[in-house]
């Protein structure tokens, strides 16, 4: 269980580290406690795998990469678990998730896919289908972004 101190970590490393040379003790100092107990409390979250990383967000389309895809695909049923492991290994896949189908929706699993230009998204996504046997996907390419944020956790609890 997490306790209030977890929680106002949490909250303030879903905001984001400050980019000084010791922003473990500057996020110290605001939550009144020690650098050290930060940092503590950080690896034991991680050990928990409630945390399951630190990292820098990037905005891909400011960096020169062009390409990104949603992509829905078909995946039977007993070859989920397989194939969501075996793409999360890609390093062009961002995200895998399996969701619900409907009667005019058949697709059950979900991946981002990044590349440099959409032709490139293209290649890459039916390399995987003709690798793994999946021949119904769907390309859902980003149109227009209206909003990209990090979720703030347990900021409105503390």
């Amino acid at each position: 269980m997490l306790d209030t101190l977890d929680k106002k970590i949490i909250a303030a490393l879903s905001e984001g580290l400050p980019l000084e040379p010791k922003p473990y003790a500057l996020l110290a100092q605001k939550l009144g406690t020690t650098e050290e107990e930060v940092i503590a409390r950080i690896k034991k979250l991680k050990e928990k795998k409630i945390i399951r990383r630190l990292g820098g967000t990037l905005r891909h389309d400011q960096a020169g990469v062009r390409g990104n895809v949603m992509v829905a695909w078909v995946v039977p049923e007993e070859r989920l678990d397989a194939i969501g492991k075996t793409f999360s290994r890609y390093p062009f896949v961002t995200h895998c998730y399996v969701r619900k189908t409907s009667v005019d929706w058949p697709f059950n699993f979900y991946t981002m896919i990044h590349a440099s230009n959409e032709e490139e998204c293209r290649n890459l996504v039916k390399s995987l289908a003709e690798e793994h046997s999946l021949s119904q996907y769907e390309l859902l390419f980003t149109e227009k972004e209206i909003v990209r944020r990090m979720r703030k956790y347990f900021s409105e609890e503390i």
